[in-house]
C-alpha cells in the first residue's frame, strides 16, 4: 500500500503564513533566492521557446515559409498581440477612471 502524501510544510509553517500578503512575499522571496542562484534566462527559455513558437505556429501553420521568413512574420504577430494587450490595458484603465482623460 502507498504510503499517504502529506504537505511538505509542517503545521507550524502554515499557520504562521496565513494572509494572502504573507504568502506573497513568501513566493516573492523563494523567487529572489531562485534568482540568486540561476540564471533566469535558463529558467524560463523552454517557456520563452513554447510562447514564441505559437506566433510561428500562427504565421505558417502548414511550415511552408523559409525560417527566417516565418521569424520575421512571427515577430510582427507577436508584436501584434503584445500592442493589443497595450491597448486592452489602456482601455481598462480609461474606464476606471470614467473615462477621463480620453486621449
Amino acid at each position: 500500500m502507498r504510503e499517504q502524501r502529506t504537505d511538505s510544510a509542517s503545521p507550524a509553517d502554515r499557520r504562521s503564513i496565513t494572509t494572502p500578503g504573507q504568502r506573497a512575499l513568501r513566493a516573492r522571496l523563494a523567487a529572489y533566492v531562485l534568482h540568486s542562484k540561476r540564471d533566469p534566462r535558463e529558467t524560463t527559455a523552454k517557456a520563452r521557446a513554447t510562447f514564441l513558437a505559437r506566433f510561428e505556429q500562427q504565421v505558417d501553420p502548414d511550415g511552408v515559409l523559409e525560417p527566417a521568413e516565418r521569424r520575421r512574420r512571427a515577430d510582427h504577430a507577436l508584436r501584434a498581440h503584445m500592442t493589443r494587450l497595450a491597448l486592452a490595458s489602456a482601455r481598462s484603465r480609461q474606464s476606471r477612471r470614467g473615462g477621463r482623460d480620453a486621449g
